[in-house]
């Protein structure tokens, strides 16, 4: 998931929880004012050469201003029928931490944090959506390394006994309770996991799992369905909000049939658009893509109650000899919290064939 325009959506959270705490209500003007209310200089900022570890990078960065834990899956029920689902969960820091420092005293309330949660299902064309909400070093929500959990009230991701992850989350009418075995090693993405974001450098740490098997049941409306499939985790960390002109991002994740993974992304920017991606082959070679590298093109919109959606795409990369073709299933499948976006199954065909998760907003 790309860091730049997410940021846009945090302000706005730790905006919101900062007005919870204060009588007077800070003068802002858009989001260049939400962005004001802090200092990015007195955040960590990540750049070349910074490299990834394991198991810490698991666990929350709190000299950083922003992060995010991510997994999407694409399932089958035991009757055969597709079903996507996904959960994130955000934390936004308003004050830089030494992580090795005391953290505060939980019964101050204190501002330090803000953590917000998304979990999704998208089955038979319809798309369920829940958020949470909460103030950080308060317990209510939160991340740990080793062993590795998130949690957010009642959804918890965390490590077993056997090793593997469950996944448990609900929300009207429906929830989820998935066992998670997680195969092959962390995919740096960029240059050892720093993932640039714009031509003039700016970028994030970034790294993902890119082969989850996935196994468990989901509960839709009292009817129980037992489910199986693949998955995709990332994570992700920065300290900077969007930059001036650029507009939104299209992200993908997709499995394709013949073992490969691909991950690319695109910021969207009045001055040109910065498109960055990661080929994984069967045999685990990590190739990074830079623009030059392969194009995106949208093929067909799709007129929704928020606007038209770019739901077909096509993606070329000449050194791989892939020429994809990416849809969204029918239906509708805008996320409707803080700050609305596109999160949707997506399915694969042309020179590869397969499946994995689209992300859409500015639209």
């Amino acid at each position: 998931m790309t860091q730049s325009s997410q940021s846009l959506r945090w302000a706005a959270l730790a905006f919101t929880l900062t007005l919870t705490a204060c009588s007077e209500t800070p003068e802002s003007t858009g989001f260049a004012g939400l962005a004001e209310q802090v200092d990015e200089k007195t955040f960590a900022q990540p750049a070349p050469g910074d490299r990834l570890r394991f198991p810490e990078d698991f666990g929350p960065h709190p000299r950083h201003r922003i992060e995010w834990w991510y997994l999407t899956a694409n399932l089958t029920t035991d009757q055969g029928d597709p079903l996507g689902l996904q959960w994130t969960q955000f934390r936004q820091a308003m004050v830089a931490r030494d992580p090795d420092g005391p953290a505060p005293e939980a019964d101050s309330w204190p501002l330090e944090a803000a953590w917000m949660a998304h979990a999704a299902v998208s089955f038979r064309g319809q798309h369920r959506f829940a958020e949470k909400l909460a103030r950080g070093d308060i317990g209510q929500a939160g991340a740990m390394a080793d062993p590795f959990e998130v949690w957010h009230d009642d959804w918890h991701l965390q490590v077993a006994d056997d090793g593997h992850w469950r996944l448990q989350v609900s929300g009207e009418g429906w929830s989820y309770d998935l066992q998670v075995a997680v195969t092959g090693e962390p995919v740096a993405h960029g240059d050892h996991g720093f993932s640039p974001k714009s031509a003039s450098g700016e970028g994030s740490m970034y790294f993902s799992l890119v082969d989850l098997a996935i196994e468990g049941e989901v509960m839709l409306d009292g009817e129980t369905f037992g489910v199986s499939g693949h998955g995709w985790f990332d994570r992700e960390w920065s300290s900077q909000f969007l930059k001036a002109g650029q507009q939104g991002w299209d992200w993908f994740a997709l499995h394709l049939e013949s073992g490969d993974k691909l991950m690319m992304f695109r910021l969207r920017e009045a001055g040109g658009d910065f498109l960055s991606g990661t080929w994984v082959t069967p045999e685990r070679e990590v190739i990074p893509l830079g623009a030059d590298a392969m194009t995106l093109e949208m093929v067909e919109q799709r007129d929704t109650a928020a606007g038209n959606v770019p739901v077909q795409w096509q993606i070329h990369i000449p050194g791989r000899q892939a020429e994809l073709t990416v849809a969204a299933p029918p239906g509708e499948y805008w996320n409707d919290g803080l700050f609305p976006y596109w999160e949707s199954p997506v399915s694969v065909s042309g020179s590869h064939r397969g499946e994995g998760y689209m992300e859409l907003t500015g639209y």
